[in-house]
């Protein structure tokens, strides 16, 4: 069995499929994945994640109006054409993505507001955290509750 897919894994996948040139099925993706991570996947298993599902259609749809290979005189311009067709993929991703982090902002502002929470308190920073104190309760053995709290 698979390991589950890491937020890195997630991330390396989403970076191959902006740069994908070849002809793109979900095996083709499958195939390159267990390159990538030494692990074999499902399409399922691949499809169960929004941002591959996503990645995955944009990058689908942009192939239909794309040579799957770049056509250049030197050896120069077919890289830029590469970087070119891999920059796009990113961007009309990135784009999608953005657009669905906001449609969550709005839900979540609606959500605050008809619970009574007020921009103000939303945009009330975070407590500081004192990473050089550690507060360690000393446990009574006898009735396991604790005791005394030391600081660093």
């Amino acid at each position: 069995m698979a390991k589950h897919l890491s937020d890195r894994n997630i991330h390396d996948i989403i970076e191959l499929l902006d740069g994908w040139r070849e002809p793109l099925t979900w095996q083709a993706l499958q195939d390159a994945v267990k390159g990538l991570t030494g692990q074999g996947y499902t399409r399922q298993a691949l499809n169960s994640h929004e941002r591959i599902r996503t990645a995955f259609a944009i990058r689908k749809n942009l192939m239909k109006d794309r040579p799957t290979t770049p056509t250049g005189s030197s050896e120069e311009m077919r890289a830029m054409q590469e970087r070119i067709a891999r920059l796009e993929g990113e961007r009309a991703r990135i784009a999608v993505e953005n657009d669905r982090l906001l449609g969550q902002f709005a839900t979540w502002a609606y959500n605050a507001s008809i619970h009574g929470l007020n921009k103000e308190a939303l945009n009330r920073p975070l407590p500081t955290t004192d990473r050089d104190r550690t507060n360690i309760a000393i446990l009574n053995p006898q009735t396991g509750k604790g005791g005394k709290k030391h600081g660093k």
